[in-house]
């Protein structure tokens, strides 16, 4: 009978260091701002993205992954897995006076990797909301923060509107004046791996502001792309070129804290390339702010800790909802109940079935206009239920003239115009089949999708706040002014 027990308790304690040996893995999360389907070395060889290029080789490169058409909902469906049309998200982004908030209903992406023990640091564009201090990223799990509350600033001086947009946790500085915001934001996340506790897992959400706009990178990346005439594209493909050596300075630092094996990369753009800012989204219809493909299926890969079939192209789909309980599961967490996202981490790991067979582009009944409305995706079918924005074709690069921004296409439908494409076969949106043998698809489609606009919540849409002016805060972009 000792024997026995005395096994029992060997058994109970083996059991108890293999559970306690499982190390949460790093995660570090990459997002950057306005890069469209054709403007990464993969997908374009064209665009000189080599470190990015080995790293998504060596990983699994995602070849159906959404975002929403634009950032701040986005950002608030990558920290909340809740769809932007069902937290007030989903009409447009929050401006730099505006008195709103992103919603989170379930708490936060970093609130929860805190309770399963992780360090959790943001890097760079925040643009959820700052009018209060309970709205910025220190007091929403992030333990740390270095970078800018606003959607856009300007990359050397770090000024939006004319005044300081730049942060360390809660404090301003103008300390970095002069120093090229994707190479600092790459050096800061460099300077965290360098110094982090190992004895906890940590949690990078790493947001560049490139490639968006406005035009700027230093000489000696513009320069590598001297056979491009239109200056805004030479600039842009400069910009990425910029990003691909701050996501390998921040590798190579993973490397020599010997932490990159246990450590999960996901690289992703908020939203289809912006083709007034030079990006571009070819051979997919539209840009971004559009509910076409262009605007919402963005580059992306996966790298690193766990996945068992590298090396591949994967075809399953996933959502901007999908990484809070997929970052969640990773850590050997169990994600919140009622989420719109689901867990993609067994399919990640296998690299088999996606976890979800359909999803919701956007909702938005608010007239827009140059904004797409309402869209659903099942199984191969995609529905457009009226205006689906602004950019209405298919768009080379504008490498050799400027003349193609000029004549973008601008076309207003109608609110109750309905359009249906099979993706799998026409990823490029070319034919709309909702007018031959495909009633039985449109039905189905459009009853779901009137489903999902009955969830949904009114848009946030504040008034400008003139309490809001820097001038009230010495000149800086601050919180203080909503309740």
């Amino acid at each position: 009978m000792g024997v026995k027990l005395g096994l029992l308790f060997s058994l109970v304690f083996i059991c108890e260091f293999v559970h306690d040996a499982r190390a949460k893995p790093n995660i570090v999360f990459i997002v950057t701002d306005d890069m469209g389907w054709n403007d990464i070395g993969f997908h374009n060889s064209e665009i000189k993205t080599p470190n990015i290029d080995r790293l998504a080789g060596e990983g699994m490169i995602l070849n159906m992954s959404y975002a929403q058409p634009i950032c701040t909902p986005s950002r608030s469906a990558y920290l909340s897995g809740w769809y932007p049309f069902k937290t007030g998200m989903q009409h447009a982004t929050i401006e730099d006076k505006q008195p709103d908030c992103a919603s989170f209903p379930s708490g936060t992406l970093p609130q929860a990797l805190k309770t399963e023990g992780y360090t959790t640091r943001m890097i760079g564009k925040w643009h959820l909301g700052f009018c209060k201090w309970e709205c910025t990223p220190t007091y929403l799990g992030f333990d740390s923060f270095f970078g800018f509350y606003n959607g856009a600033e300007g990359f050397m001086s770090h000024k939006h509107a004319g005044y300081l947009d730049f942060r360390e946790d809660e404090s301003a500085t103008n300390n970095y004046r002069g120093e090229y915001s994707t190479t600092l934001f790459g050096n800061k996340a460099v300077e965290i791996i360098e110094s982090h506790n190992t004895a906890n897992p940590l949690f990078l959400y790493l947001a560049f502001q490139a490639p968006h706009l406005p035009m700027d990178v230093p000489s000696e990346y513009e320069d590598q792309y001297s056979q491009v005439t239109v200056a805004g594209r030479r600039k842009f493909q400069g910009m990425v070129t910029a990003i691909d050596d701050a996501v390998s300075d921040v590798y190579d630092a993973l490397v020599a804290r010997e932490m990159e094996a246990n450590t999960l990369i996901v690289f992703t753009s908020d939203n289809g390339g912006n083709l007034q800012g030079y990006g571009n989204n070819w051979p997919l219809r539209g840009g971004k702010a559009t509910i076409w493909e262009g605007g919402t299926r963005v580059p992306g890969f996966v790298h690193g800790y766990g996945l068992q079939n590298t090396g591949i192209t994967w075809n399953g789909m996933i959502h901007a909802v999908d990484w809070m309980p997929t970052f969640i599961t990773a850590a050997i967490g169990t994600p919140p109940d009622g989420l719109d996202g689901v867990s993609q981490w067994d399919a990640l790991q296998a690299g088999g079935s996606s976890a979800r067979t359909s999803f919701i582009y956007n909702i938005d009944t608010k007239k827009v206009p140059k904004q797409g409305r309402a869209a659903i995706r099942m199984g191969d079918f995609k529905l457009i239920e009226g205006y689906p924005g602004a950019y209405d074709g298919w768009y080379q690069p504008f490498t050799d003239s400027e003349d193609n921004i000029t004549t973008l296409v601008y076309r207003d439908r109608k609110q109750s115009d309905v359009m249906l494409f099979n993706i799998a076969d026409d990823p490029e949106e070319t034919n709309d089949i909702s007018l031959t043998d495909n009633t039985g698809q449109v039905a189905k489609l459009t009853e779901e999708l009137h489903l999902q606009m009955a969830k949904m919540v009114a848009p946030v849409s504040s008034d400008l706040d003139p309490q809001a002016d820097p001038r009230n805060y010495n000149d800086v972009w601050s919180p203080g002014w909503c309740t």
